[in-house]
């Protein structure tokens, strides 16, 4: 894989809404800078993704200086949301895990958000990366922790590989839907370079100064089938991964990683495969 190279970077400072394409971006043990630190919940304290809302797909968040986002959406004024401090925690609940998170979004930033989706929820800030959410201990190292991202610091996919499930998708019932864009996959990291199917075999790789280990497949739920542009929904691909991609009886595209250390990643850096 000597031409592998990083292709291009992608942040969501509000777990769900829109991503955020960088030039480069610091590797902290938890994730990339400023990814998935804001997330939604409902009034019972779960989790709000696109799964539940797929209008989420139409926020986008720009980060400010000191953890900060100004949100934004068709119809919606802007609204800058600065990094809650100092504030007592309360528990939320993200797919199996508990967690203690800052609420002190404010008053306007629940009122934005709710008025979008039509639904009354509420904006936390993950405050302590560095302690409030450990890794699936069936994969962690000791230590090891993560921001409001599904399960892992990063996620890494592959052109390569979306080229050939486009290619899969073109030759299904559902060809109309096709191609896709990447940004359905909703990567941190988008490697080109190498071979379809590629990094289903790596273990331990550098991007750039940085290395990471490649922890597990990652599986894909209903997010993937929504329009990032316009939120409406289809049926590719899960269709076509359920018919090609499915491991361990999960539909699969693209692969978790953790962080060895930290260092900044480059758009153009070289990607080594070490094992």
């Amino acid at each position: 894989m000597a031409n592998a190279r990083l292709q291009s970077i992608h942040v969501h400072p509000v777990k769900a809404a829109r991503s955020l394409s960088l030039r480069e971006a610091a590797v902290e043990p938890w994730g990339l800078a400023g990814d998935r630190r804001w997330m939604l919940i409902d009034d019972g304290g779960k989790v709000v993704t696109q799964r539940q809302q797929p209008r989420l797909a139409l926020a986008a968040a720009e980060l400010l200086p000191g953890g900060g986002v100004v949100l934004s959406a068709p119809g919606r004024e802007p609204l800058t949301v600065p990094a809650p401090r100092g504030a007592g925690t309360v528990v939320v609940e993200i797919f199996r895990d508990k967690v203690e998170a800052l609420p002190a979004a404010g008053e306007a930033a629940h009122s934005w958000f709710s008025a979008l989706l039509g639904a009354d929820v509420r904006l936390v800030y993950l405050d302590e990366p560095a302690t409030r959410r450990p890794v699936d201990p069936r994969y962690a190292l000791p230590g090891e922790t993560v921001s409001f991202a599904d399960g892992f610091p990063l996620l890494l996919t592959a052109t390569a590989s979306l080229d050939a499930l486009n290619s899969l998708i073109a030759q299904g019932e559902h060809a109309d839907e096709g191609p896709l864009p990447m940004n359905r996959f909703r990567p941190n990291v988008v490697v080109a370079g190498t071979d379809p199917w590629a990094e289903d075999g790596w273990s331990r790789i550098t991007v750039g100064e940085v290395a990471f280990r490649v922890v597990k497949p990652c599986g894909r739920c209903v997010v993937t089938t929504t329009d990032q542009g316009t939120a409406g929904r289809g049926r590719e691909p899960l269709h076509s991964l359920g018919r090609h991609r499915r491991i361990d009886g999960r539909l699969v595209f693209g692969q978790n990683l953790v962080p060895v250390g930290r260092g900044t990643v480059r758009v153009g850096d070289p990607v080594r495969i070490v094992e």
